[in-house]
This record gives C-alpha cells, structure tokens and sequence, in this order.
C-alpha cells in the first residue's frame, strides 16, 4: 500500500497518468533485450548470434538516446514520441521476421541496433515531466516523486524480465518480442497524450543557452556518477555469476540479484519518504563514500550466504545515489534540456555496465570473481572520489544563473536560481532534498 506521501504525490492533477503510463512502458522496455534474446536463440540455435544482436540493441540505444533526448526538447514529447514509436515498431517487427527466416545474421544485427535507437526513453520523460510539474511545489515532493521513478524503475526490471522469459519459454518466443513492444507503444502513446503536464518547448536562444549548460561541472559530474556506477553494476553481474558457478551452485545467482534488488527496493521506498539534512552533495558524496566501503566486503565474500549479505549492504546506497544525482541534474541543468540532461545520465550508465561487462570477465579468467568484484570496488571507490571532489568545488564555483525548468502548460511561470545553489525545497534544518532517480 502506497505511503501517503507517494499517494500525495499521485494526487497531483495530471502525475498518476503520465507516471502509470511511463511505468508500463517501462515495462515493456525491461522486457525487450531479453526477448530478443530468446527470440534470435530460439530461431538460429546461436547464442553468439543472440549477443550480437542484444549488444547491437543496447550500443545504439545508448548513443541514440542523447539526440532524440534533444529533439524532444526542441519539439515536445507529445509530437515527438508517436513517429519515435512507430519507428521501433516497425524495427520491432522486422526483427522478428528476419529471426523467422532465418537470414545473414548482419540484417538481423542492423534490425536490433534499429530497434534500439528508437526506444524511447520513458523515465527520462517522467522524470522532466515531475520537475516542471513540481519545481516550486512543496517542500520534498520532487525527490519523493524521483524516489517513486526509482522504485517503479526497479519494479519494471524485476517484472519485466520475469514476464517475457515466462512467455519465451512455454509460447513461441516471438510473443514475448510482441508483447514487450505492445507496452513500450501503448505505455507511450498514452504518456504523449498526456498534454497538460508535458513540459513547454523552448525558443532557439534559450536551446543554445541550455546546451551550453551540459557542460557545467555540476552536470558533467553527475554523468561520472553515473557511468561509476554503471561500472559497478556490469562488473557485478559478471563477477555474481562466476561465484555461484565457482562455488558449484550456479542457481543462486537470480537469488543473489534478487536480494540486491530487494534491498535497493525498501531503500529507495524509506529515502523517499523521509527528510534529510545536508545539501545534496554532501548527501551524496556521504552516500557514495558508504557505497565504496560496503564493496570492500565483495573481496572477502567466502560463500553464497556472505555474498548475499554483501550485495545486500551495497544495494541499500544505490537509490540515494541516483535520486540525489537527478536532484542535482535538474540543479545544475537548464530547463530546456532536462531530458538530454537525464538521458545523459541513463547513457552514462549503459556505457559503464557494457563496459564493466567486457572488463570483468577478463578479470575473472585470470583472477577468478575476486578479480571482478576488484573492479566493482574500484568503481564504487571512483565515484565516491567523484563525489567528493564536486562537493568541494561547489563552493569555489562562480555562480550561474539557470534558465527556468520547462512547465506545463497553463501553470504559472517559474523563477531562475543561481547554479550550485540548493533547488526550491531544500532547508538546511531537517527538510529533505527535492530530486529522483
């Protein structure tokens, strides 16, 4: 049962629509790099061929996500997102009629990469969408809002996987495929129908001032949060696996996610619902302090039950940190370049778990999970570094002012702030931080 805090927040005319609505994309959206898994395994019997079409997905979804990021800044979700999202149905079904005939593994990769680069990014358009909705609404409620992203993002990738290997496995896997785009495209269309909460375009002089203002070090230190942690995330999944293989107990690996997951969960639902003290960087570089020394026990893991316990203490500092990394995002970033601003976030955190992914296993091969769970540590150990270091040049910056974030439409204009300073809503004495994930 929703707390009355999240239920507050639903209340907000407008938020409970486009929050389901982006939700169940997200869903679907959680489901398709596995069903084409299944899918293109399922039709040529090739796991290689099956990576190389998931991993062409995921490449160009995370360099496409930036420019359409962009143009939906220029031109609105709701003019861009129906082209966007008949685009990756059409790419959605081409894949599945290549797998089908069994065709050169090359059109099959173009396929995916083509259905990549058309996802739309749905929790980037919710999360601008709660802070033009929110900016200057109570105090708090705009990191609640980010903490409930952060918890139906963690729903959607608990559920979404679940559901489409439930269909892969006992339909034809094709359905998965059908129903994960089904959701991505009804999730979306209904979040772009949703017009009065969509957040106003802005003039081709305010563009140029909030592109300019992704190059603030606020910002640019937020994208090293998240690609540390992205990082940390691939080198995890990697060295997980390898320790329950290495241990002779290779189906407590989905237990030891799940327990991850799990404690991420409760934690990002009790931060979203409590005020804290402290400025955001301050908070978060606390947080990503605690999350480098709670991996340092990954490298003493002796069995299952201490692993668990291990990925259970690391799982609790990942909501903070990335509600605290959006609260600072939407600080630090112009208005008319929310959505490029978190989907740089989003990209930032693919990149580092591909990457991780790639490194760990080599460090695996000669280290064995010891040698991955080194790299994890070393990543949580960068981002807190990062952390730090922007906390304590916030003070020596000079001051910026920021362009008002993009509102919805009909609702009153809204205030600039000097950059760096604390957004609407912070108090120095026990009020808790606005932000999201």
């Amino acid at each position: 049962m929703l707390s009355a805090s999240y239920r507050s927040l639903l209340r907000t005319p407008g938020a409970a629509a486009f929050f389901l609505s982006a939700t169940l994309g997200r869903v679907g959206i959680a489901m398709t790099g596995l069903g084409i898994i299944w899918l293109v395994h399922g039709r040529t019997g090739s796991y290689a061929v099956a990576g190389l079409v998931t991993g062409a997905f995921a490449v160009a979804e995370a360099l496409a996500g930036p420019p359409l990021a962009r143009l939906v800044d220029r031109f609105g979700q709701t003019r861009v997102l129906p082209p966007l999202l008949l685009a990756h149905t059409a790419a959605m079904a081409s894949l599945v009629a290549l797998a089908g005939s069994g065709g050169p593994h090359g059109p099959m990769a173009a396929a995916g990469a083509f259905a990549g680069a058309t996802v739309p990014q749905l929790g980037a358009l919710s999360a601008a969408r709660w802070t033009a909705l929110l900016q200057d609404d109570r105090p708090g409620a705009l990191t609640s809002a980010f903490a409930l992203e952060s918890l139906g993002n963690g729903l959607c990738y608990l559920a979404g996987p679940a559901l489409v290997t439930t269909v892969g496995t006992r339909t034809d896997p094709a359905h998965g495929v059908a129903l994960a785009t089904t959701l991505v495209v009804g999730g979306g269309l209904v979040l772009a129908a949703q017009r009065r909460t969509a957040p106003t375009t802005a003039g081709a002089a305010e563009r140029r001032r909030a592109g300019r203002s992704l190059l603030r070090p606020g910002f640019v230190a937020q994208v090293g949060v998240n690609l540390t942690l992205g990082l940390y995330f691939g080198a995890t999944q990697v060295s997980v696996t390898a320790f329950a293989v290495g241990h002779g107990a290779a189906g407590a690996a989905a237990p030891l996610y799940a327990v991850s997951n799990g404690a991420s969960l409760l934690a990002g639902w009790v931060y979203g619902l409590r005020r804290w003290r402290g400025a955001p960087r301050v908070q978060l570089a606390w947080v990503t302090g605690g999350a480098a020394l709670g991996s340092l026990p990954l490298l003493a893991a002796g069995s299952v039950r201490g692993l668990g316990l291990a990925l259970a203490v690391t799982g609790l500092a990942v909501p903070p940190i990335l509600v605290l990394s959006s609260v600072l995002t939407a600080a630090s970033v112009d208005g008319a370049a929310l959505t490029q601003a978190f989907t740089w976030l989003n990209s930032a955190s693919a990149a580092g778990a591909a990457g991780a992914a790639a490194l760990a296993g080599r460090a695996v091969d000669a280290h064995g999970p010891t040698g991955g769970f080194a790299l994890a540590a070393a990543a949580t150990t960068a981002m807190a570094l990062v952390a730090a270091a922007d906390a304590r040049a916030t003070g020596r910056r000079r001051p910026a002012r920021r362009a008002p974030a993009g509102r919805p439409r009909g609702s009153r204009p809204r205030g600039s702030r000097p950059r760096g300073s604390r957004p609407r809503g912070f108090r120095p004495h026990g009020s808790r931080p606005r932000g999201g994930a």
